[in-house]
């Protein structure tokens, strides 16, 4: 993996981003996305956007046909960056125009990483996305982490770039600064906010039962994400909620607009990450840059993710591991009045505070995209699978 200079924009030669589906989609992917066209365009690069329909990694019929009409219209030469989840499943499409495009693949994840999958999907997925990056002139990744995973796709260093996320500017979340330790009022509990689709990998069904063996702590948890992406996920998670009798104090909000995550935000004490594997983990970076510190597992890239001194990490689909931590903190607040008690806390949101002040903006992140993108783009052609294959752990 490489990171270049900055190379300079040319805005006589448009790039193309070819997604699935609409762009306004609320998961970190899309996020990621729509930060960085809307920060591309202001600093003057043309980008046409393509919001493929279909089914998707899998490609069905439409999808299948989507992407091969897009690619197939394109100029000759077009630089065309295409989000790994259109592309990591239709290898033959990618296949009959990789050599009239430049494609440039964004893997926020390899697809057979995703939890919950069957094992004969996991093959498939992984020979799939193999097959689909031969097609590419190189990839881009959001983190260090997932560019070593690529490279188990027998995609060499020398094609892998890493442009991580930026940060939108934020006030402060007070919560996490009122009083020694969690909470402003001297009855009000702290809260706790896990923001991600209800769905396997990003663990929620770990983190309700930690909060299971913490009854005896004042608290209160909302997890905010689609409740559509895996419906048998959040149906299943509702009901062991209920069977637990934690239906007072853990709320499911649903997928919600900025506004109210921004209100979810400025009220939380802490964020936690359940996840089980994330490519990055922007959620991350959005509570640091609030200055709102955080409880999150060593899945995938989390490990790099969240700052040392500014969160705890914990093993993933560990539930008492993650209790654990989380108990600690909540100890605290018992302890406010204790200066010792509480200097635990207070360590961990100043520090939190001072990693925040120090990520880089959307602005920032699109310059190094745009590095990535440009120099990946003018490489030849060439054969990846330098060595063998690795099979998806």
């Amino acid at each position: 993996m490489t990171t270049l200079p900055p190379a300079p924009l040319r805005t006589a030669d448009p790039w193309h981003l070819v997604i699935p589906g609409s762009i306004h989609q609320r998961t970190g992917g899309y996020l990621y996305d729509a930060h960085m066209m809307r920060e591309l365009r202001e600093q003057g690069r043309e980008i046409q956007l393509h919001q493929l329909p279909g089914r998707f990694p899998a490609g069905d019929p439409v999808a299948r046909a989507a992407l091969s009409s897009v690619l197939g219209t394109l100029p000759r030469g077009s630089r065309v960056l295409v989000d790994g989840l259109a592309l990591g499943g239709l290898p033959r499409e990618a296949s009959l125009h990789g050599e009239r495009v430049r494609m440039v693949a964004l893997v926020h994840h390899p697809l057979a990483d995703e939890s919950g999958l069957p094992g004969h999907l996991r093959v498939r997925l992984h020979a799939t996305e193999r097959e689909a990056l031969r097609c590419c002139r190189g990839v881009v990744v959001t983190s260090p982490f997932t560019g070593e995973r690529v490279r188990t796709l027998g995609v060499p260093p020398e094609r892998i770039q890493v442009a991580p996320p930026g940060t939108a500017p934020a006030p402060p979340a007070p919560a996490p600064s009122q009083a020694p330790a969690f909470g402003g009022e001297e009855h009000a509990p702290p809260h706790l906010l896990c923001v991600g689709s209800l769905a396997p990998r990003k663990g929620q069904d770990v983190l309700v039962e930690a909060m299971a063996a913490l009854r005896e702590y004042d608290w209160i948890l909302t997890l905010a994400g689609s409740l559509s992406r895996n419906p048998s996920f959040a149906r299943m998670l509702t009901e062991r909620i209920r069977e637990i009798g934690l239906g007072n104090r853990i709320r499911i909000a649903g997928e919600v607009d900025d506004a109210v995550l921004e209100d979810l935000y400025r009220q939380s004490s802490l964020l936690v990450v359940p996840s089980r594997y994330e490519g990055y983990g922007m959620v991350v970076s959005e509570a640091l840059v609030r200055g709102i510190p955080v409880v999150a597992t060593d899945g995938g890239a989390l490990t790099h993710t969240v700052p040392s001194g500014a969160g705890v990490l914990v093993p993933a689909g560990d539930p008492r591991a993650l209790g654990s931590a989380l108990r600690g903190l909540l100890e605290s607040r018992r302890s406010r009045r204790d200066e010792a008690g509480s200097a635990p806390w207070r360590r961990i949101v100043s520090e939190a505070r001072r990693q925040g002040r120090q990520l880089p903006d959307w602005p920032q992140a699109a310059v190094t995209l745009a590095g990535a993108m440009e120099s990946l783009a003018e490489l030849p052609l060439g054969t990846f699978h330098h060595r063998p294959p690795t099979a998806p752990e």
